[in-house]
């Protein structure tokens, strides 16, 4: 088996630190890779040692492999654990590392490049017969054949861009006449984005919930599923509230689509954690998205409700262990909600905010789980993603997963910028979130700023109020002077009982 002492993690942030604590847990060193803006960032100074790789720009220091890998070289690192985003999905990256002798803790490369592409990895799926949203199984690129398939498909339609994600060569087109445009739209976004304007065709699916299973597969063919993920609500494609396990699905469904993602998985001999993601309609019938080859953001609620550390299984695997569980050893215990605390501003359009953490504190108490990678006084830089931290909660129930959602919202202290958190707590307060009734279209459906807005308002004019009612309780003007109204000190009346 190959031998892991030390691992180089290639990624920043909450990953990089969630990563590195479960490594220590089992008794591995780490190394840290940061970028010039990172130099005083929170992995850095967590890690066993610590090496800059360039200037802030991505492009040139968390995207550049070959600085990756010589890090490794420098440091002694047998393995590369990418995290998410970066270099976790690059199959040319994947087959680099494998090249220099070093141990990449995620699938091969062939399964990255098949799952990789949305096209590749429907051709992979239809293998084991499952579920797909009805369109083309091929990239079209001709205008007059797209628009006569999309008539068969019948519109709405939606145009996807096969090398997509994040919502990027993505359009909804409701009718014939606007078919054209779209679809130049579409293609040019996606070669755009991408480099490549393939794209493909599927009815739209108007009411869709998002829901995605958890697999893993070791090295000896052992794959299972770690149930499923609810990430319906979304803002401009990008999920926002994830919990596990769904409001919605059935043991029969559930179990189906168990099922589902275990053969996606052995189609491609996937090995490692990865997320097959499904989309659900209103009639309850499932549809396959795609694979995400990597771990997700939102893995802690699977942890939550399995007891599972999927870090430690991910560098289990790598280490060429077999899984120590089957299938029917997993069971789902209580419910876990998280809430992706971003630096936007809810009140516009989600628009980053970037600034200076003047107050920092998070929540603490039973069921509560704060994934970060900042502290009071430091800055959210302008390069990388604005997520500041994970709010995870978990309950013996959904409705007391969300009611500690609730209370870890109200005691997360930030301010010197916008967040997510005030967002947060009007989704777990909303009937359509709490009655588990709800869709993609959440926000478009029911979040309005102004409402939150209003609320904000509220919550500042009952603050002053009772800053007000305090000052008067505490203190009387006699003769010009503040007296404080209290005779006896606190010590003492505090104490009565024992006097």
């Amino acid at each position: 088996m190959p031998t892991i002492t030390k691992i180089l993690i290639a990624n920043r942030g909450e990953i990089a630190l969630r990563i590195m604590r479960s490594a220590k847990e089992m008794g591995i060193q780490t190394v840290a890779v940061f970028s010039e803006a990172d130099r005083t960032a929170l992995h850095v100074r967590y890690a066993d040692e610590a090496i800059c790789i360039g200037p802030a720009p991505s492009n040139q220091s968390y995207l550049i492999g070959s600085k990756i890998i010589e890090a490794c070289k420098q440091t002694g690192a047998q393995a590369i654990h990418p995290g998410y985003g970066f270099l976790s999905e690059n199959a040319a990256f994947a087959r680099e590392v494998k090249a220099a002798g070093l141990i990449l803790i995620g699938p091969t490369p062939e399964a990255m490049e098949i799952m990789g592409n949305k096209l590749s990895a429907k051709a992979a799926a239809l293998k084991y017969h499952i579920p797909m949203v009805p369109g083309t199984e091929e990239a079209i690129t001709d205008i007059n054949e797209a628009k006569e398939r999309a008539v068969e498909v019948g519109f709405p339609i939606l145009i996807k861009a096969a090398a997509g994600g994040g919502g990027k060569g993505m359009r909804i087109v409701e009718k014939v006449a606007d078919f054209e445009e779209q679809m130049h739209l579409a293609v040019s976004e996606a070669t755009s984005a991408f480099g490549d304007g393939s794209v493909f065709i599927e009815r739209y699916v108007t009411s869709p919930r998002h829901i995605e299973i958890q697999v893993l597969g070791d090295t000896h063919g052992n794959i299972v599923h770690l149930f499923e993920r609810e990430c319906s609500v979304q803002r401009r494609h990008q999920k926002v509230i994830e919990e596990a396990p769904s409001s919605v699905l059935t043991p029969e469904i559930r179990e189906r689509m168990g099922k589902c993602a275990v053969d996606v998985a052995k189609s491609v001999a996937y090995v490692g954690a990865g997320t097959v993601e499904f989309i659900l309609d209103e009639n309850l019938d499932f549809f396959f998205l795609e694979m995400n080859t990597r771990l997700q953001v939102e893995h802690p609620v699977t942890e939550m409700i399995t007891g599972l550390d999927l870090v430690k299984e991910q560098i289990k695997i790598a280490r060429g262990e077999a899984l120590s569980f089957k299938q029917e050893d997993l069971k789902i215990n209580g419910h876990a909600m998280e809430l992706r605390v971003y630096a936007e501003d809810p009140l516009n359009n989600f628009l980053p905010d970037i600034g200076t953490l003047q107050t920092y504190t998070t929540p603490k108490g039973n069921g509560v789980r704060v994934d970060d990678g900042f502290e009071e006084g430091m800055e959210i830089p302008i390069y990388y993603d604005p997520m500041i931290a994970k709010l995870i909660t978990y309950g013996k129930d959904r409705a007391e997963a969300i009611e500690r959602m609730i209370r870890a919202i109200e005691e997360y202290d930030i301010t010197g910028i916008q967040t997510t958190l005030s967002f947060g707590k009007f989704v777990m307060q909303h009937p359509a979130f709490t009655s588990g009734k709800f869709d993609t279209h959440f926000v478009g459906k029911y979040f309005n700023a102004d409402s939150l807005k209003n609320d904000k308002e509220e919550e500042a004019m009952l603050a002053a109020l009772t800053a007000v009612l305090l000052l008067q309780k505490e203190k009387v003007k006699i003769d010009g002077v503040a007296q404080s109204t209290q005779t006896e000190s606190n010590w003492k009346r505090n104490r009565k009982d024992y006097i």
